[in-house]
């Protein structure tokens, strides 16, 4: 069997010390290969966000060890940090966080300007981006003046511009209605299987995980299911 993109051993995270302390997570040990589809599902408080927040390298476990293809992820520190995290994943919110006043264009070429990609490149490939989502008509349009899925599909766009080997998605369709939150789903999933992108979902929404791979189920910080999805 080829090796694992991520490794989890015995992820601890906690909040807090003493009486205030919280343990978020507490003991999480599981392997995620490339090209799967993967819902991690649990009710609120139950760490899944969390363990999200630690496998896309956004916060650091308390104790444990994450790996990304076999590097302990430990050892990345500053901009190699930032360079795994900017070029490895792209991230699709529940809150879209779109800079309102700026172009949608400006949105999706972000990633690449912290990633010091020259201006030229940059519109290239947003555009591009923007066309694979339907989008490029409104490339030059205020991110406020987009609807919900408009926004989702920008968010999306300016997740691929990187060609990033994973996305983390965060509740990606929880702002959008059943209709507009179904296209969104399928981009998602056409991602996976045509580009052969790994896709991690954090959900409440048992619909969606079911057409994953796997289902992770998180309760109280721990992994308490990890099945393989009925076809």
């Amino acid at each position: 069997m080829k090796a694992p993109i991520i490794s989890v051993t015995d992820v601890r995270k906690s909040y807090g010390r003493g009486a205030n302390r919280f343990d978020a997570l507490r003991g999480v040990t599981l392997e995620i290969f490339e090209g799967e589809s993967v819902a991690i599902v649990g009710k609120s408080g139950s760490g899944k966000s969390t363990l999200m927040h630690v496998l896309a390298l956004l916060d650091q476990p308390t104790s444990g060890s994450i790996e990304l293809e076999g590097v302990d992820t430990t050892t990345l520190r500053g901009r190699a940090l930032n360079r795994t995290r900017n070029k490895t994943f792209g991230f699709v919110f529940q809150q879209f966080f779109l800079t309102a006043g700026s172009s949608v264009l400006d949105n999706v070429v972000l990633p690449m300007k912290i990633a010091g990609v020259g201006r030229a490149e940059r519109k290239r490939r947003g555009m591009a981006a923007l066309s694979q989502l339907e989008l490029a008509d409104k490339a030059r349009n205020k991110a406020v003046d987009l609807s919900g899925g408009q926004k989702q599909r920008s968010v999306i766009a300016r997740a691929l511009v990187n060609d990033p080997r994973i996305i983390f998605a965060d509740e990606p369709t929880g702002n959008l209605d059943t209709s507009t939150g179904g296209v969104v789903e399928d981009i998602l999933f056409e991602l996976n299987r045509e580009k052969g992108i790994t896709l991690i979902i954090v959900t409440h929404d048992e619909d969606l995980a079911a057409r994953c791979d796997r289902r992770i189920q998180i309760r109280d910080g721990l992994i308490i299911d990890d099945e393989a999805v009925a076809a």
